[in-house]
């Protein structure tokens, strides 16, 4: 049996832990695969992509192609319908020219698992900084698992689209559970403070999502920011008594989530915390 061919497209896609991870996952669960790094250029992502999914058993989707994506797939889960994005496709082959292509996001499970490997509950009242495509998974997640209200904030120049996202979580959930702030006037309470923006990456790491005053009054922080190790948000929020975690567990459980799609396996808590720390060291 020949190896499972697995890999990441995206553009630019740099340093990416992807790889690392995916070894790291199928070493433990005894998988014989490989997996790659795919620069697809917005110009040949056409031809480059289709090509690609004929080669692949499975692939994973990151900026700026989980929306594009989209058109190229037999079909879609509802989660994946419901965030109107990708970030996995499975590919069964049915012949050397033939396939089948189905779309995934594991964005949200790997969201979910990573706060709950920390004891950290989602909570009525969320705040979201940030309203891209994560921050749409964190709205949408938080929502679906019970939670009340959701703050979306965001800077002067995105207010409109984020007012526009809102609006369609009003529709979906009920009216008014979904409030729109300028990230710079917000002064409310939070059960969870989420950054879903890049602020506070590496290398402007002295940069940070909000005000001490919002951290003040949220309960935990969950920053989807992995690179630094500790964010000066999650800094400030440990000083403060707070529980506060970085998204390296996070983007670990997306790739198991992954994995469990391409293969069916699972992975112990164990596991997946020893292979973030590892992941820390290998971005140092």
């Amino acid at each position: 049996m020949s190896k499972k061919q697995y890999g990441v497209v995206g553009h630019p896609i740099g340093h990416t832990l992807s790889p690392f991870i995916h070894t790291r996952l199928m070493s433990l669960a005894g998988i014989d695969g490989e997996y790659g790094v795919y620069h697809i250029t917005p110009e040949e992502f056409g031809t480059s992509f289709e090509k690609l999914m004929n080669e692949l058993d499975g692939i994973n989707i990151t900026i700026p192609y989980k929306q594009a994506v989209m058109r190229f797939l037999n079909e879609t889960d509802k989660t994946a319908e419901l965030y109107g994005s990708v970030n996995t496709i499975s590919i069964k082959h049915t012949s050397k020219t033939d396939f089948t292509a189905k779309g995934y996001t594991t964005d949200g499970i790997g969201f979910s698992d990573a706060l709950k490997n920390a004891g950290i509950p989602i909570g009525d009242n969320v705040t979201v900084v940030g309203c891209g495509g994560v921050g749409r998974v964190f709205v949408n997640t938080c929502l679906a698992q019970g939670s009340k209200h959701v703050n979306i904030l965001e800077c002067r120049q995105a207010l409109d689209n984020a007012k526009n996202f809102a609006q369609s979580i009003n529709e979906r959930y009920g009216s008014g559970t979904a409030s729109v702030f300028e990230t710079s006037q917000f002064d409310g309470e939070s059960n969870l403070l989420i950054n879903a923006s890049p602020i506070g990456m590496y290398p402007k790491t002295e940069a940070c999502a909000v005000e001490d005053n919002v951290i003040l009054k949220a309960d935990n922080v969950f920053d989807a920011v992995y690179n630094p190790s500790e964010t000066l948000l999650v800094k400030k929020a440990k000083d403060m008594g707070k529980k506060a975690i970085t998204g390296m567990t996070m983007l670990v459980y997306q790739a198991a989530a992954a994995q469990t799609i391409w293969n069916s396996v699972t992975f112990a808590p164990e596991d997946i915390k020893k292979l973030a720390e590892d992941c820390y060291k290998n971005i140092e």
